[in-house]
């Protein structure tokens, strides 16, 4: 099967949290992305796109947020783009051990813990808002 591609652009607004997730649904049904898989990834790309509405934005926006699904011969590419201010939440460690459970941590630094816990980022963003995350 050739490599897949799909772009979409999203609003930076939280009620378009299921649109993004029926994106990344579909994606992986006609990618035949194993469901762990996707499961997994659609709580990255939730966790991305929270944090750009709530801290990049401070609430809901007109922004753009891209996000483009890409894969083949077994791996799963995610490229996550928006306008928000740029900022490397892996330039600070989380506020807490990364044996502390869920309900024991302090809010923030969950979105570091899942996203170093899942696929691995290809880059780390540093002065622009673009992420990649690749899966094998």
């Amino acid at each position: 099967m050739p490599a897949l591609s799909r772009t979409a652009m999203f609003l930076a607004r939280l009620d378009r949290l299921r649109a993004l997730r029926e994106f990344l649904e579909s994606f992986c049904t006609e990618a035949a992305v194993a469901t762990d898989h996707c499961l997994r990834l659609n709580l990255v790309l939730e966790e991305l796109f929270t944090n750009t509405v709530r801290h990049g934005h401070g609430g809901d926006s007109n922004a753009p947020v891209w996000v483009t699904l890409s894969g083949g011969a077994g791996a799963l590419n995610l490229t996550y783009e928006d306008t928000a201010p740029p900022f490397n939440p892996y330039g600070t460690p989380p506020d807490a051990p990364p044996d502390t459970t869920v309900k024991m941590r302090k809010i923030g630094g969950r979105g570091v813990l899942l996203t170093r816990s899942s696929p691995r980022p290809a880059n780390t963003p540093t002065s622009t808002a673009e992420t990649v995350f690749g899966w094998r």
